[in-house]
């Protein structure tokens, strides 16, 4: 094999913009993005067809990987292989639902020994911030976690409680000290109300409010405000918060903020009674408020688009029952997120060089990962193959999810990843797995 590698594509997403260019690799790093009739130089050539596009691979900062502890629900082996499926080329693992929770260092390192030697992508890991350990925090962000999350309601798991006000406080005032990102699952516990049992959608609707995400993201907002800290507001889908967002950053608050797939593409009022697979938390909310995610999008006032990948096995989901108040509330979408994302902007007119922004640039920009989300020289030459005009109808059971749920399953979606590139090389879910565990600062 030669030393370098061209890739020639008709089409490819670089610095913002779609236009035909060469990519040329060596030893896994970008060297040279140049006119798409550049000399290949003895390099090995590869030749994209008519019908794709080279992007970035796509990073996602949103994922439960759920091991060790709850692997049954998913692993890093089986969410992986689904990342490098769907065009995503660094995940980062989010530090609850797996035991223990990644909310010390001692924790942090039975996450990694669990992840080593099972990755088919790089993934990175954020810390946990609960109740008492806030002493915790720095060693965290010196064993090289990302950043941080918490929740300001109850999480569903008892091994990672949520903060109080003031603890809330406590914990941003240390990660602004220590130069740390803090995200957040922004409702407020005491907008939410119990679910009743029962099939009815409307009734889960109902039981967390638009006012559960309004009011806690006030809290954030002016925690961060009172801290100088950096917040970051996960899985937004009450599109009420967008102007307390943006009136917050016009006055120089850090504070940013994602949306995910699920929100872009469903709506409340067609969600049928019974159907759990539905359920996640924030709730999926109605069509006019999904347009004005999309207008936010398009304003920058939401930052980037993220999974929330947040699996569990198929009798958590409560199918048989289609009860709402008994159903796992989370969404398994690592290997759709961009076929569905693309799906519907493209119905919208939305270009694909905004999803690859959101989806790839934004995330890797938001958690610090240099060399990641982009096409560029001195980057590291993780790729997306994408085929946007291709039809395909979601198979649940042919996904590399560890659970066959899906509430996309049946469903046509347009656009196909048909290859994925780590380091310059295509990712072979056949072969062994080549991703790092990553940590903060390094490549």
């Amino acid at each position: 094999m030669a030393a370098e590698t061209l890739l020639r594509a008709g089409r490819a997403v670089v610095d913002g913009s779609e236009a035909a260019a060469s990519v040329r690799i060596r030893d896994g790093v970008v060297v040279d993005v140049a006119a798409v009739g550049a000399p290949a130089d003895g390099a090995d050539v590869v030749e994209l067809a008519d019908d794709e596009v080279l992007l970035p691979g796509l990073v996602d900062t949103h994922v439960h990987c759920n091991e060790p502890g709850r692997t049954e629900w998913e692993g890093f082996a089986s969410a992986t292989r689904a990342a490098a499926a769907g065009g995503v080329t660094t995940i980062v693992d989010m530090p609850l639902n797996s035991i223990p929770p990644t909310t010390s260092v001692a924790a942090l390192a039975v996450k990694r020994a669990a992840a080593q030697g099972q990755a088919w992508v790089d993934v990175g890991f954020w810390g946990g911030a609960v109740p008492g350990n806030v002493d915790d925090l720095a060693a965290l962000h010196g064993a090289g976690v990302l950043g941080f999350k918490c929740f300001l309601l109850d999480s569903g798991v008892e091994e990672f409680a949520p903060l109080t006000p003031d603890g809330f406080a406590t914990a941003m005032a240390e990660t602004a000290r220590l130069g740390a990102l803090l995200v957040v699952h922004a409702e407020d516990g005491s907008a939410v109300r119990e679910c009743a049992h029962g099939r009815a959608y409307r009734d889960f609707l109902d039981s967390r409010p638009d006012a559960a995400e309004e009011r806690a993201v006030a809290l954030v907002v002016g925690t961060a405000r009172a801290t100088g800290g950096r917040a970051h507001v996960v899985h937004l889908s009450a599109a009420g918060v967008v102007p307390a967002l943006r009136a917050a950053r016009d006055a120089g608050v850090a504070v940013t903020a994602e949306t995910c797939p699920h929100y872009l593409y469903f709506e409340s009022g067609s969600i049928p009674d019974g159907a759990t697979e539905l359920k996640c938390c924030p709730p999926i909310r109605d069509a006019a408020n999904r347009e004005r995610l999309w207008a936010a999008l398009a304003s920058g006032a939401i930052d980037l688009v993220v999974t929330d990948h947040s699996p569990c096995t198929a009798d958590l989901k409560a199918g048989e029952s289609g009860d709402f108040a008994a159903a796992w509330g989370g969404i398994a979408s690592l290997q759709l997120g961009l076929p569905v994302v693309w799906s519907a902007a493209r119905e919208r007119r939305v270009p694909l060089t905004d999803v690859v922004r959101w989806m790839a640039t934004a995330p890797a920009r938001l958690v610090g990962l240099e060399g990641k989300g982009e096409i560029a020289v001195g980057a590291d030459a993780d790729l997306c193959v994408f085929a946007p005009e291709a039809p395909w109808v979601v198979d649940p059971a042919r996904l590399h999810h560890r659970n066959p749920v899906s509430p996309y399953a049946g469903r046509t979606l347009t656009g196909t990843v048909r290859q994925t590139w780590l380091r310059g090389r295509p990712v072979d879910l056949a072969a062994e797995p080549r991703g790092r565990l990553l940590e903060r600062g390094a490549r």
